[in-house]
């Protein structure tokens, strides 16, 4: 900024002083008929002036603003590139030789202006049409499949459109604050997908998705059936109320297990964070329930795979309860020190429990003083001790079953 005060001066004196020099005594230097070489220097030095003047301007008027040195940048290469073409013109007037070469330039400017013009022409166009059809929205999430774009709207203007941008950088459908623009003029040849093309009353907009989630062929049907539609219900329940449609099931098989697809209707802004409550809804579910498991592709069955103390499914009178870890005995805590081998599979169960979680629940006996014995996964037992759990799950045996 001081910079440009002090060209601005000096250029602003320059002009005046070649503009008065003939009141100084200085002989005139004729450029062509009536021109003064003096006249010429101080229409050049005014302009520049003049330059220097605009851009102290735009220098104040950004740092009002709080803007950055990068607009001040480009800015002034625009306002260099008009002072330019302003001195031309002025030297060509000066020598007599600006009707001439007008005519010539203004032959070519106008096949170069019909050239140029076409995408702006067509942006402007675009603009237009999306303004009346209005085939996406400000605040409309939209998708462009040959770019591999998502984002959500946020200006449409004659030229542009501005897109924040959804993914990206992370693998997932959020917004991340990177904005993108889109030239109008390419909307005429891309495919839009609009993701958001009712808007409800409350501004809203859903669609359909889903949660698909790979079961083995012996899962308790109806058990893992009521685990995603509670899970579906509970997290999606004001678009259920907004909406009217319930969340549903369909299934096929393949090789491993049956794919049981969870479908749900799903705020298109905010469908990472649903799918994720309904995940993780789901996951701590079938980790509680005994009566249905994960299928994994050449594995048949995640917790089949691991080695396990015992393996058995809840009878009718048992129950799965989250139990005080302080209130289980364990009957074999009095055996004696644990041998090196019994150590090292303790370790190694510890690692995975702290690794997965607890994927089979202890199984215990209910004692007449309320507390409980283990009957199976003394070594679980011994691994969330280790790990500091103060409550673990467990399936609750009743002596009659």
């Amino acid at each position: 900024m001081k910079q440009s005060i002090i060209k601005l001066v000096i250029f602003g004196l320059l002009a005046a002083a070649f503009q008065q020099a003939h009141n100084f005594g200085i002989p005139q230097v004729t450029v062509l008929g009536e021109n003064s070489l003096a006249n010429l220097l101080a229409a050049v030095c005014g302009v520049v002036a003049g330059y220097e003047l605009v851009l102290l301007g735009v220098c104040i008027w950004v740092r009002a603003r709080h803007g950055v040195p990068g607009e001040v940048k480009m800015l002034s290469g625009l306002l260099r590139f008009a002072a330019a073409v302003i001195i031309l013109i002025v030297m060509l007037y000066t020598l007599g030789y600006l009707s001439k070469v007008g005519a010539v330039v203004a032959g070519f400017a106008g096949l170069l202006m019909g050239w140029s013009l076409q995408a702006p022409v067509s942006g402007m166009a675009a603009w237009a049409m999306i303004t009346v059809k209005r085939p996406f929205r400000v605040g409309d999430r939209i998708y462009l499949p040959s770019l591999g774009l998502n984002g959500d709207v946020m200006e449409v203007d004659p030229m542009y459109t501005s897109l924040n941008q959804v993914g990206g950088s992370i693998g997932s459908e959020e917004a991340i604050g990177r904005r993108i623009l889109i030239p109008n003029a390419m909307l005429f040849t891309q495919v839009v997908i609009n993701y958001t093309p009712e808007m409800k009353a409350t501004g809203d907009s859903y669609f359909l998705d889903e949660v698909v989630v790979r079961v083995t062929f012996d899962t308790d049907w109806d058990a893992a059936e009521k685990i995603l539609l509670e899970a579906a219900g509970d997290v999606t329940r004001e678009i259920i109320a907004q909406t009217g449609q319930q969340p549903y099931i369909r299934s096929d098989f393949y090789d491993y297990g049956i794919y049981m697809r969870l479908r749900y209707m799903t705020l298109a802004t905010d469908r990472p964070r649903i799918t994720h409550e309904i995940t993780q809804r789901v996951f701590r579910a079938f980790q509680r329930d005994l009566r249905v498991d994960l299928a994994i592709p050449y594995v048949y069955s995640y917790r089949h795979s691991l080695p396990s103390e015992r393996f058995r499914y809840p009878s009718d009178n048992e129950a799965i309860e989250e139990i005080d870890i302080n209130k289980i005995d364990d009957p074999q805590a009095t055996e004696g020190a644990l041998t090196q081998a019994e150590e090292e599979a303790i370790e190694d169960l510890t690692r995975h429990i702290q690794t997965v979680g607890l994927l089979q629940p202890l199984v215990l006996e209910r004692q007449p003083d309320g507390r409980y014995r283990v009957i199976a996964g003394t070594n679980r037992l011994r691994a969330c001790v280790r790990l500091g759990w103060t409550r673990v799950p467990a399936t609750i045996h009743t002596p009659n079953g």
